[in-house]
């Protein structure tokens, strides 16, 4: 069975947010996840190890799959704790929240919901709208911010749909954030510096330099990326001297760890993960984009603006 397939499977096991399995997940490094498998399974306890055998039985997961199941720690349904369980596949890893009950019988999937609070409300107070690649009204009522690498191929479908999908919306503001995944992508960084550089110098040759490394994926490479991004930005208008100063400054390589910290911090772990006025969408799903958009152009009144 193809590795896309049985991680469809897999995050529709564990509930993960729609399309999840077919974006671009960061790769653990394989000592690492040996060694804290290893260790996990030595300290697990007998409720840990009930847990990872009925989901293995529930899922049917076999050897193949690594399961971790963390630590029960308090949950806001009364009686019951919250289990963090993260399975991987192949070096391809998903997660998802359980709650088991106090006396170890039942298993609760998903998020609790407070339905008297915002649900998205947490992670657009997580996201700096500033500082970042931008296009559209500084006012929009809907704000669509992309968490991307310029080396993912699933990034690189999903730009493809936004050329036709944000020109149908002028009303809506678009952010670009770098989330270069660098231990399966070696030019990601690189593209990641340039196309900040490019934006810090010559904002209005952004987006052609953005849409252009997005085209040329294929035929970028980690010995040849250095010398493309040049070409790229040079062409945009560029001058080639502070570009190359630019790229190679410390301060550049801060600005785009910033935008990872940012993503960090709201649990972005695969690319894309976009987020539409805060609500979460992995992966290059058009369809699911416009329905978020138009749902939160038609409810834009009712909301308060930040």
């Amino acid at each position: 069975m193809r590795i896309e397939r049985r991680l469809a499977i897999l995050a529709v096991a564990v509930g993960m947010a729609h399309g999840a399995a077919f974006a671009q997940t960061k790769k653990p490094a394989k000592a690492t996840a040996k060694s804290t498998a290893t260790g996990a399974a030595r300290m697990a306890t007998p409720l840990q190890k009930k847990i990872e055998a009925y989901l293995r039985k529930l899922y049917g997961w076999g050897p193949d799959f690594q399961v971790k199941v963390g630590q029960p720690a308090p949950s806001a349904v009364t009686g019951f704790s919250q289990v963090h369980v993260e399975i991987t596949l192949e070096g391809q890893t998903q997660s998802a929240f359980f709650h088991v009950s106090a006396d170890g019988r039942h298993l609760l999937r998903g998020d609790i919901q407070d339905m008297s609070a915002d649900p998205f409300a947490a992670n657009r107070a997580a996201i700096r709208l500033e500082g970042s690649p931008a296009k559209g009204p500084a006012n929009a009522a809907v704000t669509v911010v992309e968490y991307s690498d310029f080396q993912c191929p699933s990034c690189r479908e999903l730009n493809r749909a936004l050329r036709q999908v944000l020109p149908k919306y002028p009303q809506v503001r678009f952010i670009f954030k770098d989330f270069p995944l660098t231990q399966i992508h070696p030019w990601a960084m690189t593209a990641a510096k340039a196309g900040r550089c490019v934006w810090q110098q010559k904002p209005e040759a952004f987006w052609k330099f953005h849409d252009d490394v997005f085209d040329q994926q294929e035929n970028i490479k980690p010995d040849t990326v250095w010398q493309k991004m040049i070409d790229l930005a040079v062409g945009a208008g560029l001058d080639e001297g502070a570009f190359r100063g630019c790229v190679s400054s410390p301060e550049t390589q801060q600005a785009v760890q910033a935008t990872m910290d940012e993503a960090s911090r709201l649990n972005v772990g695969n690319t894309p993960t976009t987020f539409v006025n805060g609500r979460r969408v992995v992966g290059p799903d058009q369809r699911l984009l416009e329905q978020l958009i138009q749902y939160e152009l038609a409810n834009a009144v009712l909301r308060p603006r930040r």
